[in-house]
């Protein structure tokens, strides 16, 4: 048979996609391969042809169970002669695999990296014939790669004791060139044919919105219908219960997964999402991977994830099959907070040593701050994460919210000078501080710390008193993410970068693009800063950021998620004394209305009577 026969016959095909004959190609004539092509663009076909051509039984090492259980299933429903051998397997089931796979039945055994250590394994290997050893998800080998894993690291030396060398085609969908780099040398691949087919995704969609209510947003999302099934990833395990909880009692067919499950608990949540049993699968990072579900319309991010590899693999479990989709992230600075302490915890181990962990902590630190340019950046968010993978990209495209969506631009050119002035005037103290910290500054707040510090005494201190916190944030964001400063060391500190020298000096304009909506709050927020009323009835406001604290605590989310400062503020000056006044308040919708609004109109009833 020739490789387009078999392209035929076992996958129903007529034509190779992009990249693939060459990597093929490549394999037949006994050549090493990397192939960096995105989700979707057919990266399993560039080795599994090979193995039915070649005499012997093809090794491929796979990261997770359910990705290699996947891929047998699919390649057994085609007529292909699998099988995998992985710790879910009883004794029995195992015995049955290593006798069939000794007797040569198999063409494509899928195997973890761990169990190529294992004396079992490598006997079963000194007797097989093993043309072809397949490296999938290849960025795990790789301490720059968002998935490392130390058992990538034994894969060499399980190649090298093999009788014969067998060709080596390692693949991967997210790779910088750091990450590639890597793959060649910690693989110890010769000579590779490398191509990487572009991670452009065309059908998909890309928007960042920033919601002060997430819960809410979701609900909106999920309800302008998708026209398949939904992935809504969460950081923690908490959020994941509590999201889909709350879908499900908003009428939505929700299911959970994170690894707090057992492996039934999993594979059951897993087959129902499948299977379309459910409409929403709410996720940890710990679902998805291999996961070849095609009617994916809708990937919503409900936090920041650590790094761009991350969201571009998860965002990538979208549109599958070609059709439009969507992917949309749900972003507060309390995730950045959230990702630092993740990044803090995550490589605390005893298999590294201090100064491994160390270097992995600076790695992701570093990962997190383009992450964070991401979600500030007011150019194309597919140009963004084009360039972030070393690909060429146009300034603009026709399928991202920056471009296409009810975006404004707003000139921020003052506020960028305020922000700018502050950093420099605290470095001429020989001091710095966070971002968290920075806004604080600005908007003058009056917490211990910034007065024992002497922060009060800055000329800056309070420059942009009247502007919402999450406001300054966002700005703040959008300079750090243009370049204007970075966020340096263990502590995270705000450092000017030549750019913001070369803008104080040209006096040029900056200008930011916002959802319409957000803009009109910022031309509000500028206004009410020039309001005497703006900062009314200082006394309830006091009182209502009492209770906002409290309630917010009881939630467990940041104070500005449940009400703005503006928005307390319009509250004072406004004093709405039922529902239908509430709702007049800018940034306060239907749903928070309902949720809150019982709370804070009885608190500004309570005041009037006193008053």
């Amino acid at each position: 048979m020739t490789k387009l026969e078999v392209l035929r016959k076992y996958f129903g095909h007529n034509a190779f996609r992009e990249g693939q004959e060459q990597l093929i190609d490549s394999i037949l004539d006994g050549r090493d391969v990397l192939g960096v092509m995105p989700t979707g663009a057919g990266k399993s076909a560039c080795f599994q042809i090979p193995a039915m051509l070649l005499g012997g039984t093809t090794i491929v090492i796979s990261p997770l169970i359910s990705l290699m259980r996947d891929q047998v299933d699919a390649l057994v429903q085609n007529g292909i002669p699998a099988a995998c051998i992985n710790s879910t397997q009883d004794s029995t089931s195992s015995y049955e695999v290593f006798c069939r796979a000794a007797a040569g039945e198999y063409k494509l055994l899928y195997v973890a990296p761990e169990r190529l250590e294992t004396e079992g394994f490598a006997r079963l290997c000194s007797s097989l014939t093993i043309p072809l050893v397949a490296v999938d998800e290849a960025h795990c080998v790789s301490h720059w790669g968002q998935d490392f894993r130390p058992s990538y690291l034994k894969i060499s030396g399980f190649v090298s004791s093999l009788n014969e060398r067998p060709v080596t085609a390692a693949f991967t969908a997210t790779a910088t060139e750091y990450v590639k780099h890597d793959i060649v040398e910690m693989l110890s691949l010769n000579d590779p044919f490398t191509i990487t087919t572009g991670f452009d995704r065309p059908n998909l969609y890309f928007e960042v919105r920033k919601p002060e209510d997430k819960d809410s947003e979701l609900l909106k999302i999920l309800r302008g219908g998708t026209g398949g099934s939904a992935i809504v990833y969460c950081a923690t395990r908490k959020n994941v219960e509590s999201v889909c909880a709350m879908l499900n009692r908003n009428g939505f067919k929700a299911g959970q997964y994170h690894a707090g499950f057992d492996a039934e608990q999993r594979q059951a949540a897993q087959d129902d999402f499948l299977f379309d049993r459910m409409d929403v699968m709410v996720a940890t990072n710990a679902f998805g991977m291999g996961i070849d579900k095609s009617n994916v319309s809708l990937v919503v991010h409900y936090n920041m994830p650590k790094d761009i590899e991350s969201y571009y693999q998860e965002a990538g479990r979208a549109g599958r099959d070609g059709g439009d989709a969507r992917c949309i992230m749900l972003y507060s600075y309390a995730d950045v907070e959230l990702a630092k302490f993740m990044i803090s915890v995550s490589h605390d181990d005893a298999v590294r040593t201090q100064k491994e962990i160390e270097e992995l902590e600076e790695r992701d630190r570093i990962r997190l701050r383009k992450m964070q340019g991401y979600v500030g950046t007011s150019g194309c968010l597919r140009a963004y994460i084009l360039r972030y993978f070393g690909e060429n990209a146009a300034a603009r495209c026709t399928n991202c919210g920056n471009c296409t969506g009810d975006m404004e631009t707003v000139d921020v050119t003052v506020d960028a000078q305020k922000i700018l002035s502050c950093i420099f005037r605290l470095k001429q103290r020989n001091r710095a501080v966070g971002k968290a910290l920075l806004c604080k500054i600005l908007t003058g707040s009056k917490e211990k710390r910034i007065l024992d510090e002497g922060y009060d005494t800055l000329s800056t201190y309070g420059i942009m008193r009247g502007m919402p916190s999450v406001r300054v944030r966002d700005i703040i964001t959008f300079l750090e993410g243009e370049g204007y400063f970075e966020v340096c060391g263990d502590y995270s500190i705000c450092v000017l970068t030549p750019k913001a020298d070369e803008f104080i000096k040209s006096k040029r304009a900056i200008t930011m693009l916002v959802p319409k909506k957000a803009a009109v709050s910022f031309s509000a927020i500028h206004e009410a800063a020039k309001n005497d009323d703006s900062h009314q009835n200082p006394e309830l406001f006091d009182k209502l950021r009492e209770t906002r604290k409290n309630l917010a605590a009881s939630l467990g989310v940041p104070p500005y998620v449940v009400f703005s400062d503006a928005v307390l503020w319009s509250l004072c000056a406004r004093l709405p004394k039922n529902n239908d006044e509430l709702l007049r308040i800018p940034g306060i919708g239907t749903f928070k209305a309902e949720r809150y609004g019982r709370k804070f109109l009885g608190i500004i009833n309570d005041f009037l009577k006193e008053h």
